[in-house]
């Protein structure tokens, strides 16, 4: 009885490190959109979509779909939301990016875009989604950015950087002036 457990349980370690080690695309999508208000009173949409391969093998026939802009409320302006590649290697990556434009306002939740793509040991197409967006508020009124913001926010992204250029500038500036003191001494002559 304790060799038949014990050959069990080597016989489910055999299948499960066979099974977790399995050679298949890890397919990663990140779907990100950003607004931008226009002089025109439309509102341009940019989404940008990067897949990943985390996998061990090569995915074959991708092909990214997002079909969540209804065509009642955005335009197309720049780029496609479907497009086809050959192949994603592993560790590869691969970007896409088109622009709609909007003249309807109001809450727009999207819905994440649709990756397919084959691997060689199955004939069924495999899917992978990407990550959903954060809802889109178009045309809404938003309060004007006060004065000095832009400084605020320079401030707070590269202000650790600013104090060491300034602590360092400071410390070569004294370094390499010549003391007053030391100077005025040595110009003095006696008499």
């Amino acid at each position: 009885m304790a060799k038949t457990l014990i050959s069990v349980v080597v016989a489910l370690i055999l299948v499960s490190s066979t099974l977790g080690s399995s050679d298949v695309p890890f397919i990663v999508a990140h779907k990100k959109a950003s607004l931008t208000r226009l002089k025109s009173g439309a509102e341009r949409v940019s989404v940008s979509i990067d897949i990943y391969n985390q996998g061990s093998t090569t995915a074959y026939d991708v092909s990214l779909t997002d079909d969540s802009w209804s065509q009642d409320v955005f335009n197309v302006v720049s780029g496609n939301t479907s497009i086809s590649w050959e192949r994603l290697d592993a560790g590869g990556l691969l970007s896409h990016a088109f622009e709609l434009e909007s003249k309807v306002e109001g809450m727009f939740y999207g819905a994440p875009a649709v990756i397919t793509f084959r691997i060689p040991t199955t004939a069924a197409l495999q899917e992978a989604y990407s990550t959903p967006i954060l809802p889109l508020d178009i045309l809404a009124v938003r309060p004007p950015e006060k004065k000095f913001e832009w400084a605020k926010r320079l401030l707070a992204k590269y202000g650790s950087q600013i104090s060491v250029i300034s602590i360092v500038s400071v410390f070569v500036y004294l370094v390499a002036s010549p003391s007053k003191s030391g100077a005025g001494k040595g110009s003095k002559k006696k008499r």
